[in-house]
């Protein structure tokens, strides 16, 4: 049996994010609540730094933030080549995983495949065992081979179940289906679907419906959307279908598509509702076309900090749960800074700035020397802009208002997560720091500033 990935060097590994203890991880999958933990498992291979065949990480926490690395939950065995993403529900005393069994058919040929739904269940939340007689749902006779990544919930006593689809006729889509009992799914409509594929996507990736603050939400990842001015700007998007499912149809009406973060690394989202009824999201905190610096010390990928979902003005907006304020380890120094003024941060730090007179131009800088992430305003077109010094390429995201400008940073090893105007607009960017950055305000008359140092434990795995 091959030995698992060995992490080789601590200089990039994160002090709050959630990582593998070695190898590789992509989506988060089955983020759940059973028997007093907070779950959540994720795409996996243990035995390099690369994509390989996936199998389920998995970890567990009281407080979204300090995770337990539990044994792998799945791999795959003679039925199946790989444990692709899915879900889990609490049901009947145990833990369910629903998950895609990914199906190649021609050695070698990685595009010869086919996918089906599988089930696998848990006392202890720890340990599980595989249903024996999954497949539970097969792939559509109107579907192409690309049929994964299943969410399930449940109302009342109706599972309900969403899964990223192609069609035959190339478009993505949401499909909706219902079971009594986990094992047997009806079809029941086509929840959204692509119109044209530049514009919508051949193939809708990671699929997440619920309901908040009286709209119905359809949140996923499309694949295969064009540019379009400052959006959808890295190989494939993650965003969301805003609208109202329909009573007689089972299909969202719906308004336009809308990124949900605006930065170089955050795809493959997946939500829950935490017990005291917040709707909870987190996100692969990578991009498949992003460099990747870890790889060269044994592991690869991590997952944003949990963030909490509201609607606002017809927009969803973020903001980090409430227990990231559990880990500061300082009351936050706070003070004015002017143009031109340097203030060293912690390696781990949570930074808040106020801008009261918001010019055009740059605001601020974070830096090591080597590394940045400059931050500015194109204020006459309410545009927010990141750069980072990797040179692949500025984001940029616009805001409702821009009067007065907040933005919430959390930094760490390896990585800078912004909330600007209350979770308005986010910005989530991987940034490989030689050492511990230093803020250099641009922007006249300044900004007030709060920094608290962040605890880190860059060795709990």
């Amino acid at each position: 049996m091959a030995e698992i990935m060995q992490v080789t060097n601590q200089r990039y590994r994160l002090g709050y994010h959630l990582m593998t203890p070695g190898g590789w991880m992509n989506d988060p999958n089955g983020f759940s609540f059973f028997n007093g933990w907070y779950h959540i498992f994720y795409q996996y291979y243990p035995y390099t730094a690369e994509w390989g065949p996936m199998h389920w990480g998995h970890a567990r926490s009281k407080d979204l933030l300090h995770w337990e690395t539990l044994p792998v939950a799945l791999a795959p065995d003679a039925h199946e080549d790989g444990c692709f993403s899915g879900s889990a529900v609490a049901y009947d005393g145990k833990l369910w995983l629903i998950y895609t069994g990914h199906h190649y058919t021609a050695p070698g040929n990685g595009e010869a495949f086919y996918e089906d739904q599988n089930l696998a269940f848990s006392e202890d939340g720890i340990h599980f065992e595989k249903y024996d007689g999954n497949p539970v749902l097969r792939t559509p006779a109107d579907n192409t081979k690309h049929f994964r990544d299943p969410k399930v919930w449940q109302e009342g006593e109706t599972f309900y179940m969403v899964l990223g689809s192609q069609q035959d006729d190339g478009l993505g889509r949401a499909l909706l289906y219902s079971s009594r009992d986990l094992k047997h799914w009806e079809r029941i409509s086509t929840l959204a679907k692509a119109k044209d594929v530049k514009e919508d996507g051949y193939m809708w990736e990671c699929p997440d419906f619920f309901h908040l603050d009286g709209r119905d939400i359809l949140l996923m990842s499309p694949q295969g959307l064009a540019a379009k001015g400052d959006c959808f700007r890295n190989l494939n998007q993650t965003g969301y279908l805003m609208g109202d499912l329909q009573r007689e149809t089972r299909a969202l009406a719906h308004g336009a598509f809308e990124e949900i973060d605006h930065g170089h690394d955050f795809y493959a989202t997946q939500t829950m509702k935490t017990p005291d009824g917040r709707r909870v999201v987190l996100a692969w905190m990578q991009s498949w076309d992003s460099p990747m610096l870890e790889k060269a010390d044994g592991w690869a990928g991590a997952l944003t900090i949990p963030r909490e979902l509201r609607i606002e003005n017809g927009k969803l907006f973020q903001k980090p749960v409430r227990e990231m304020e559990t880990i500061r380890v300082d009351a936050g120094a706070t003070e004015t800074l002017a143009m031109g003024e340097t203030r060293a941060l912690p390696r781990t730090s949570e930074v808040a700035l106020t801008f009261h007179d918001v010019p055009t131009g740059a605001l601020f800088q974070l830096t090591d020397g080597e590394k940045f992430l400059l931050v500015s305003v194109d204020r006459a077109h309410r545009r927010l802009i990141v750069t980072r010094s990797s040179a692949d390429g500025e984001r940029a995201a616009h805001f409702t208002h821009l009067s007065q400008l907040s933005v919430r940073l959390f930094l760490d090893t390896s990585s800078v997560e912004m909330f600007a105007q209350d979770g308005e607009v986010t910005f989530t960017e991987r940034v490989y720091w030689n050492a511990a950055p230093h803020l250099l305000m641009l922007a006249a008359p300044g900004a007030d500033a709060q920094v608290y140092a962040l605890e880190s434990d860059t060795n709990r795995y």
